[in-house]
C-alpha cells in the first residue's frame, strides 16, 4: 500500500494502489440520489430553524428537529437562517448489491482534498487509459464556487478564510490544501477578532474583513454544553447577526447530521420534495417509539447500536460481535437513555481486494461522495473516496480507527 507522509502529518495516510470501479450508469443514478437527499437536507436544516413545517404536520417528531446537542437556538438570531453547503455521505453496498445510504455528514465533513490526492497518486503509479474514469480535479472549483456563493448578500468577491486547530489536527494537510487552492487563508481562531459587526483577521500588524469563514475546527458548535458561547462562537455570534459574515458549514446544519433523523429521512425526502426516494437509507430504529424499541431488543444480536450524536466510528457497537457485559450494558442503555442512541439494521458491508505486502486481502469498504452547493445547485464528485478496514475481521472503516482509502473510478463498462 501506498504512504504518503506529506499528506497526513501525524500519520501515514493508507492509500492501497488498486481503485475501485463504479460503472457510470450505476453512479448516474448515484448521483440524483445524493442530489435528491442533499435538496431535502437542506429543506430539514432550513425547516429546523423555520416555521417546523414537517413537526406541524406530524411526520417527525420535534426531538429530531430540536432534541440534541447539534440543535443551535442561538441560530434563530442569525441575520441569515442555517442551510447546507456541503455533505460528506457513507453509502454501503448490501449484499443484494444495492448500494444504500448509511450516514450523511453535515456539521464538519472531511476528505474531499484526498480524493484529489488519491488520484493523482494511483494515476502516477498505473496506466489504463482505455477505462478513462470521471475527473475530481475539479474538487477545488466546486469548492471556492460553494464558498462564493455562501457569501453575505452584496458581497460578489468575498474573503475566505478557513478556520484551523492548526497543527494539532489530524486533518491540517488537508486544511492548507484547500486554502490554496481557493485562494483563502487558513488561520488558527488566535488571528481572529470580532469587532463592530465584523469578523477581521490579523495579517502583519493591519486587520481586513472576513466575508465567509470555512470552519474546520473540531468543535463544530456554535454553543457549548452548557449553553454559552464557544471560542469560535464567540468570534462569529456579532458578524453572523448583523450579516455581515457566512460560516460554512452554518452552525445549526449539524440537526442533518444527527442520526436519528436518518429514521425519518425517506419521509423528509417526500414531504419536502414530494418525490420517491432514490436512494434507500438502512433501516434505522427510533428506540424512543416503544414500539420500535421492542422490536429491536427482541432481535439485538442482528444490529448496531450507534451513539447519536457521535462522528468518526466512535462508540459503535455490533451487538452479535459483542461479549455478555456489553451486550447486556448496551440493553440497559437502550432502556435507560433511548434518546442518546440509535439502533440500525446491520449489513455486512462488500468487500474490495487490498494490496497487504504482496498478496491482496479482502477489506470491507464504504464510499464517501461529496455534494456541494453550488451557484448552480448541488454537484456532486464523480465516486468520491472509497475507505475500507485496517484488517479482515474489521467493519469499521473510518481513518481515525485505522482504516485506509482507495481512489474511486467511475467508468463507463461499455
Amino acid at each position: 500500500m501506498l504512504r504518503d507522509q506529506v499528506v497526513f502529518d501525524h500519520e501515514p495516510w493508507v492509500l492501497d494502489p488498486f481503485p475501485r470501479l463504479i460503472d457510470a450508469g450505476e453512479w448516474e443514478r448515484l448521483e440524483a440520489g445524493l442530489v435528491q437527499r442533499a435538496r431535502a437536507l437542506d429543506a430539514l436544516v432550513r425547516d429546523a430553524y423555520g416555521n417546523l413545517r414537517i413537526f406541524a404536520e406530524g411526520v417527525v417528531p420535534e426531538r429530531v428537529l430540536r432534541g440534541g446537542p447539534t440543535y443551535e437556538p442561538a441560530a434563530l438570531e442569525f441575520a441569515g437562517r442555517p442551510s447546507v453547503h456541503i455533505i460528506g455521505f457513507d453509502l454501503a453496498r448490501r449484499a443484494d448489491g444495492e448500494m444504500v445510504v448509511l450516514e450523511d455528514n453535515l456539521r464538519t465533513p472531511s476528505g474531499a482534498a484526498y480524493v484529489v490526492a488519491a488520484r493523482r497518486a494511483v494515476s502516477e503509479a498505473l496506466e489504463f487509459p482505455e477505462l478513462a474514469p470521471l475527473p475530481v480535479d475539479h474538487v477545488p472549483r466546486l469548492l471556492a464556487d460553494t464558498l462564493r456563493a455562501a457569501a453575505p448578500v452584496g458581497v460578489e468577491e468575498p474573503s475566505m478564510v478557513i478556520a484551523s486547530d492548526g497543527e494539532s489536527s489530524t486533518a491540517w494537510w488537508e486544511h492548507r490544501v484547500l486554502a490554496e487552492a481557493v485562494g483563502a487563508t487558513v488561520v488558527t481562531l488566535d488571528r481572529l477578532e470580532s469587532a463592530d459587526g465584523r469578523l477581521w483577521l490579523r495579517r502583519d500588524g493591519e486587520r481586513e474583513p472576513v466575508d465567509v469563514l470555512y470552519r474546520r475546527t473540531d468543535d463544530p458548535r456554535l454553543t457549548g454544553d452548557d449553553g454559552g458561547l464557544t471560542p469560535l462562537g464567540e468570534l462569529t455570534m456579532d458578524p453572523l447577526r448583523a450579516g455581515t459574515l457566512a460560516v460554512v458549514n452554518s452552525f445549526g446544519a449539524g440537526v442533518g447530521d444527527d442520526k436519528l433523523s436518518y429514521a425519518y429521512s425517506e419521509e423528509m425526502i417526500r414531504f419536502y420534495l414530494d418525490e420517491e426516494p432514490i436512494l434507500r437509507t438502512i433501516p434505522t430504529y427510533d428506540p424512543c417509539l416503544p414500539e420500535q424499541r421492542d422490536e429491536a431488543l427482541e432481535r439485538l444480536d442482528e444490529l448496531v447500536v450507534k451513539p447519536r450524536f457521535e462522528s468518526g466510528g466512535e462508540g459503535v457497537l455490533l451487538v452479535g460481535e459483542a461479549d455478555p457485559p456489553e451486550r447486556r450494558e448496551a440493553e440497559a442503555e437502550i432502556r435507560r437513555s433511548p434518546e442518546e442512541l440509535v439502533i440500525q439494521e446491520r449489513i455486512p458491508l462488500s468487500t474490495h481486494p487490498c494490496l497487504n505486502g504482496r498478496r491482496l486481502e479482502p477489506r470491507r469498504i464504504d464510499l464517501r461522495p461529496f455534494a456541494y452547493a453550488t451557484s448552480d445547485g448541488f454537484r456532486v464528485v464523480p465516486g468520491g473516496l472509497t475507505r475500507f478496514a485496517p484488517d479482515p475481521e474489521s467493519m469499521i472503516v473510518n481513518s481515525s480507527q485505522g482504516g485506509g482509502a482507495k481512489d474511486t473510478w467511475v467508468v463507463d463498462a461499455g
